[in-house]
Parts: structure tokens; C-alpha cells; sequence
């Protein structure tokens, strides 16, 4: 019974769904579900350090039932988008309740669309990677598959990382850089994998004009069935989904850079490069994403069997906490700055 915790990570959609359907100010619940019941769960319950044994996390890594909580995600994300968009047609919502549904929807496809896309995206299987780059679709963010795996990964941690904050940088500013720079590193990548193979830009191997075009047709599809109304809704959702992402971007790596060798490259990126969380509730609702020192250590490895690394770097407070003091960045830099090792400071 303990595996199927992460069952709770469905909570949040459950919560949307209810939203949506009772409209008026339910429609703001998810949010307040996100980042004001759950911060305040985190605070009153305590930390789990543990770690599963070798034997335990080779069992745990085989066992299918935590690749099926990760692939009910497909189904439910868009059964909530129809959901969704029907609502938004067929009712006379008042702006509030657009805008809470906005922000509901959008939540919903950060956490249960980007953040399980997330996982899929370092799956070997191509059927997983392909269920990853669907749940990407409706937050207009597929080409995050190809800058993640092959660019944050690579230079995580560094000036070169769009998705490394940088020291004292607000997470207002970080959203501008990180989600222009993310998108044309990712062009850079595609472009360079595409001349070294010998193919050209319309190549049907140039995943990044599929990914285009397929947002493109989603849209348009969106815009053929629903109407207009409904397409700025689904524009603003999917913006909404990929803000929460660089959000959680913008506290797992901030101030923390990796330090250059005599050779000048850097070094190998370790447990201390990534800001980790052990509180519960953070853990369960994002797949063990705030494990997130140990993902970097060895990407290969399932949500269910990460580690905990003493020497990496802690958060004061679960990802959910974090990124609400994020937006508050006079706050955000006084609790954060002070726990960032000093020659990692003089390096920024």
C-alpha cells in the first residue's frame, strides 16, 4: 500500500475537475490546494531522510505499477483539458472565474503534464518518451524534451544552463531568460544533430519543425472546435503550465554553479549542484522531483528508487513552499542566499 502514494499526486487534477465543475470561486481551489493546504502539510509533518535499501530499489525499479501511475497522467491531463475547454464554451463565466481556471488548468499541466513528461523524457522505451512529448503538447513547451535531455543535463549548473538561475537573479527575470534561451538552445541542438547526420532542415528527421507543427495543429484544432474564446484559453493555460516549470527550474539549481578546472572545463557535476527536498507531501504530488540532487547524479535512475544525499544542498522548505517565496524575492534571496557555499557565490 505504501507504493500507491503516489496516487496522491491525482489529487490535483480531482481538485480541477471539482473547480470546473462548480465554477465561481471553486475555480480558484487548485491553486489554494498547491501552494497553501500543501505548503502548510509540509510544515507540520516531518522529514523523511530514508533511503530503500539496494535490494529494495532493484525490486522497486521493476515494478510496473509506478510506470502506470506515471502513464495514467495522459488520459487524465487531457480528459481535463476537454473538460475544461467545453466549460469555457458552453457556460457564461464571469473573468474571475476564467482566471482561476487558468491558473487551475495551467497547475495541472505543469505538474501532472510537464513534471511526469519530465520523467517519461528520460525513459529508454519509445513509447514512453512519446507519452512524455504528448503530455508537453498542450504547454506549448515539446521542444523541452530536446533541451532538457541533451542540454540541461549537459551544462547544468553553468553560465552556458538557461535553466540555472543565477545568484541574486529574480525568478521574474529567470522566466524571461530561461524560456527564450531554453527555446532557441534547443533549435541550436536540433540544427547540429541534423549537420552532423547530413540532413537538411525539412529533414522528416527535424524533430523540432515536427514539434511546431504539431503545437500549431493543436491550436488550430482547439480553435475549430471550441472558438476563439476557447483558444486564448487554451494559449493561457498552456503559458500558465510552462511558468510553473521554470519556476521549479528557477529553485532547483539557484546560485549553484559548478566550478572550473585548471583545464578549464568544469567540473562533473555532483549531489551539491541541485537543491533537494525531503518534505513529504512536495515528494509524493511531484513524483520525487524535489529529489532532485540525485536525478542529476544519475538521470537514468525511476522516481520511486532516488536517493537522499547528505552532502547535497537542502531547501529550507518543500518545493511547493519554495516556489511561492520565489515570487517574493527580497524574501527568497534572505532565506536562500546565506545557505550557498561562498566559492560557489564568487564564481557567480
Amino acid at each position: 500500500m505504501r507504493d500507491l502514494k503516489y496516487l496522491a499526486a491525482f489529487s490535483i487534477p480531482i481538485i480541477c475537475f471539482l473547480g470546473i465543475s462548480l465554477k465561481g470561486l471553486w475555480t480558484y481551489a487548485t491553486p489554494v490546494y498547491a501552494f497553501v493546504l500543501i505548503p502548510f502539510l509540509e510544515v507540520l509533518l516531518p522529514l523523511d531522510h530514508e533511503n530503500l535499501s539496494r535490494e529494495s530499489a532493484e525490486s522497486k525499479s521493476k515494478q510496473r505499477v509506478f510506470d502506470w501511475l506515471l502513464y495514467l497522467n495522459v488520459p487524465i491531463v487531457f480528459a481535463l483539458l476537454f473538460y475544461s475547454f467545453n466549460a469555457v464554451a458552453s457556460h457564461h463565466l464571469m473573468t474571475y472565474e476564467l482566471v482561476g481556471l487558468v491558473f487551475s488548468v495551467g497547475i495541472v499541466l505543469g505538474v501532472n503534464g510537464i513534471n511526469v513528461a519530465h520523467e517519461l523524457g528520460h525513459r529508454q522505451q519509445t513509447n514512453e518518451r512519446f507519452l512524455g512529448k504528448l503530455l508537453l503538447l498542450p504547454s506549448h513547451y515539446m521542444h523541452f524534451y530536446i533541451e532538457h535531455n541533451f542540454g540541461h543535463h549537459l551544462h547544468a549548473a553553468t553560465p552556458e544552463d538557461p535553466a540555472t538561475a543565477r545568484y541574486n537573479q529574480s525568478v521574474y527575470s529567470f522566466w524571461l531568460t530561461s524560456s527564450i534561451r531554453q527555446y532557441f538552445s534547443a533549435w541550436n541542438l536540433q540544427l547540429k544533430l541534423l549537420k552532423t547526420q547530413n540532413r537538411s532542415f525539412f529533414s522528416v528527421y527535424n524533430d523540432m519543425l515536427w514539434y511546431a507543427i504539431f503545437q500549431i495543429a493543436y491550436l488550430l484544432t482547439v480553435l475549430f472546435v471550441f472558438g476563439p474564446k476557447v483558444l486564448l484559453f487554451a494559449f493561457a493555460a498552456g503559458i500558465g503550465g510552462f511558468i510553473l516549470l521554470e519556476t521549479v527550474n528557477y529553485i532547483e539549481h539557484y546560485g549553484l554553479i559548478r566550478l572550473k578546472k585548471s583545464s578549464g572545463r568544469y567540473e562533473r557535476v555532483s549531489e551539491i549542484h541541485s537543491w533537494n527536498s525531503n518534505h513529504v507531501v512536495g515528494r509524493i504530488v511531484l513524483y520525487e522531483l524535489t529529489r532532485h540532487s540525485d536525478h542529476h547524479y544519475k538521470s537514468s535512475k525511476k522516481y520511486q528508487v532516488l536517493d537522499c544525499h547528505e552532502e547535497s544542498p537542502q531547501m529550507p522548505f518543500g518545493y511547493p513552499t519554495s516556489m511561492v517565496l520565489a515570487l517574493v524575492p527580497p524574501l527568497w534571496f534572505k532565506v536562500m542566499n546565506k545557505r550557498i557555499p561562498r566559492e560557489m557565490v564568487l564564481k557567480n
